[in-house]
């Protein structure tokens, strides 16, 4: 008589030696969550110290300044502020700085003026988003009064010149001869109650 393999012994077989793989499948998808959890917990200050360094989304440049009281504007020395302005491709916004420099003397106010336009028909909310660089400079640039300090309201086909008062603090190092501030205006249809 031949004899029959014993093919209920390998199916178990082939189960006692996955046994020790899900576990280990286990115990690597744990730590992946747990990675995923801490990752996901540390975004918050990485995102602030991302802020810090690039002057982007940076709470000095979405608060008014104080209006310098007792600084000294420093004449013997001048500093180029360039301003851009960008706005979202294809939108129904135009948006322009009025100057694309100046020469400012740190510790002085000077103004300057953002303009928009809705070129839709349709009443249009607006925001700007503003930056300073290069990243070091963002402490020193301050703004008094901006237009990004507050949603804009624009009723269909309107035009508005708004206004950013600034000064340069006298402390900005020697080799910050020239800043850039930048503002990404975005807007989108104004809901009205019917």
């Amino acid at each position: 008589m031949s004899e029959k393999p014993d093919t209920e012994q390998q199916p178990q077989a082939e189960s006692n030696a996955q046994g020790p793989r899900h576990a280990s499948l286990v115990v690597k998808l744990g730590f992946t969550a747990v990675a995923m959890f801490g990752f996901g917990y540390a975004l918050v200050p990485l995102y602030d110290i991302f802020c810090e360094v690039t002057g982007i989304g940076d709470s000095t440049t979405t608060t008014a300044a104080e209006e310098p009281v007792n600084l000294e504007t420093d004449y013997d020395r001048t500093v180029t502020v360039e301003f851009i302005a960008q706005h979202e491709q294809g939108s129904f916004w135009e948006f322009d700085a009025e100057k694309v420099r100046m020469e400012v003397h740190p510790g002085k106010l000077y103004t300057t003026h953002y303009v928009a336009q809705n070129q839709s028909t349709a009443p249009q909310a607006a925001h700007a988003v503003p930056s300073v660089s290069p990243a070091g400079a963002t402490r020193y640039v301050q703004k008094v009064e901006c237009f990004c300090f507050e949603e804009q309201q624009f009723d269909g086909k309107e035009s508005r010149n708004m206004p950013v008062l600034f000064y340069v603090d006298p402390e900005i190092p020697s080799n910050l001869g020239t800043v850039t501030l930048s503002y990404a205006f975005y807007g989108q249809p104004l809901l009205t109650a019917e």
